[in-house]
């Protein structure tokens, strides 16, 4: 049971979808680890360079697996990965991400994935997070930042990801702004456009709502 996470943006709630799903997972006696194979965005405690959601996958997770093939690259700056890859002078290789998934894979029984920003993010001037998905073939998870603007986000992603040929297994809603006019417009209309009602529902680090959440995304994974 792997699986890819992706989000509409930045900060749409990829952690906190991917974590309660690993930790779900391992409540049911399984072997689960995280993979965040490009993070941008870290502090240095110590001489160790720390990102929070590397960190947050992490901790969710319960098998035994290098912090090298979890996370192969982290960057410092907050911007996206190929122009802090750039900074860095180091290149993403997409054949390093799929060696370290491969190790994960014989670990655990359950990895989950989660990118890094959108589905069209630049890891390099010749690839993106959609070719790492491809790359990787797992069926992808869309988390969707329910805010003013997010029709549009979510309707350009759900497009990108059903026509690039990997597995689309749907969609959840992480409700980000309690104030959004017409919720229930807004609602009915990612229905339409992403292929059926969100598979979980969720408020941004609720914690009362991570084993629900889990629970239904769990069901949708053949």
């Amino acid at each position: 049971m792997n699986v890819f996470i992706t989000g509409t943006d930045t900060g749409c709630g990829k952690t906190f979808v991917s974590s309660a799903l690993i930790r779900h997972l391992c409540d049911l006696g399984m072997t689960v680890t995280g993979m965040k194979p490009v993070a941008t965005g870290a502090e240095w405690d110590g001489d160790l360079l720390v990102n929070e959601d590397v960190a947050e996958l992490l901790a969710a997770s319960n098998a035994n697996v290098a912090a090298r093939d979890l996370n192969p690259y982290l960057f410092e700056p907050p911007t996206s990965p190929h122009i802090a890859a750039a900074a860095a002078g180091r290149a993403i290789e997409l054949n390093i991400i799929v060696e370290a998934y491969a190790r994960l894979a014989r670990a655990a029984e359950c990895v989950v994935v989660e990118g890094v920003g959108g589905w069209r993010v630049p890891l390099s001037s010749e690839y993106d997070v959609e070719d790492l998905a491809m790359a990787l073939n797992l069926p992808v998870l869309l988390v969707v930042g329910v805010k003013l603007g997010c029709i549009n986000h979510a309707r350009l992603s759900h497009e990108a990801i059903t026509g690039c040929g990997v597995p689309y297994l749907g969609w959840v809603a992480n409700v980000l702004e309690d104030d959004l006019y017409e919720p229930r417009g807004v609602f009915e209309t990612l229905t339409v456009a992403l292929g059926g009602e969100p598979l979980a529902t969720c408020r941004h680090n609720d914690a009362d709502e991570l084993q629900t959440v889990a629970r239904h995304i769990v069901a949708a994974i053949p």
